[in-house]
């Protein structure tokens, strides 16, 4: 038996890590990643990341190179995150931690500060989102989304019905059911999200309450600026922004 199995839930998942590792190892070559592939930005809290479990389960969903990440790098990347993360000194042990995986299929992990978003105007919400919806595009899951809170509580997410979503947008799609909201992937099939703002226009302009928000891996809910302070898309917001502080 490996010494490493205790700490897995099965022997098949430590040879899975074992095997990835083994596949990883350089000697003394100083490792260089190529082109990045796919960037993922996740946020952490204390050393950790909060959202962990969701955010695998996203990334088992992801095509990189044109095919699913391999077992052992799902498990290598698990791993890594809960063992090696927690060790590390860190100047901002709350920062965001980025992983990258490059055009040969190699993957590294580091860690950097936090940055709130400059700009949360709507256009500048949108703008991101659409962003995002060009690398769901070519991966299969967006880092980000639109969320549109409709003026009688409905809320709308710029996703497919049949999409996997984000670590942050499977979070939020729960969060905002036990806060009993009615929420609905509302993208249509082909759709863009400037389509999708156009379409739900009116629910944007209905009296004036209708809110916009992002749903981020990295910077939980941020709703756009000058929204009311009681709006429920406000409160999911501080719901999510609890699991880091």
């Amino acid at each position: 038996m490996s010494d490493l199995e205790p700490f897995f839930n099965s022997a098949e998942e430590c040879a899975a890590y074992e095997t990835f590792c083994a596949e990883q190892e350089r000697g003394l070559e100083k490792f260089k990643l190529a082109e990045p592939a796919l960037v993922c930005r996740w946020r952490m809290a204390r050393r950790g990341v909060p959202l962990l479990n969701r955010h695998i389960r996203a990334l088992s969903h992801r095509v990189v190179n044109g095919a699913p990440l391999t077992t052992n790098m799902l498990s290598w990347a698990k791993q890594h995150v809960e063992w090696s993360l927690a060790a590390g000194e860190y100047s901002d042990p709350n920062g965001v931690l980025m992983l990258v995986i490059d055009v040969n299929g190699d993957a590294l992990m580091s860690v950097g500060p936090y940055e709130p978003l400059a700009d949360t105007s709507r256009a500048a919400l949108i703008a991101r989102a659409a962003e995002a919806r060009a690398e769901q595009a070519v991966a299969a899951v967006a880092p980000e989304l639109l969320g549109v809170l409709a003026a009688d509580g409905h809320v709308l997410l710029a996703a497919r019905a049949d999409e996997p979503l984000c670590g942050a947008g499977t979070l939020v799609e729960q969060l905002a059911a036990t806060r009993g909201l009615s929420v609905e992937r509302a993208l249509a099939e082909g759709e863009t999200v400037g389509d999708f703002v156009a379409r739900v226009a009116d629910a944007l302009t209905a009296d004036g309450r209708a809110v916009v928000f992002l749903v981020s891996d990295e910077h939980g809910v941020v709703v756009e600026e000058g929204a009311a302070a009681d709006t429920a898309a406000v409160q999911l917001s501080a719901d999510v922004r609890k699991l880091f502080s």
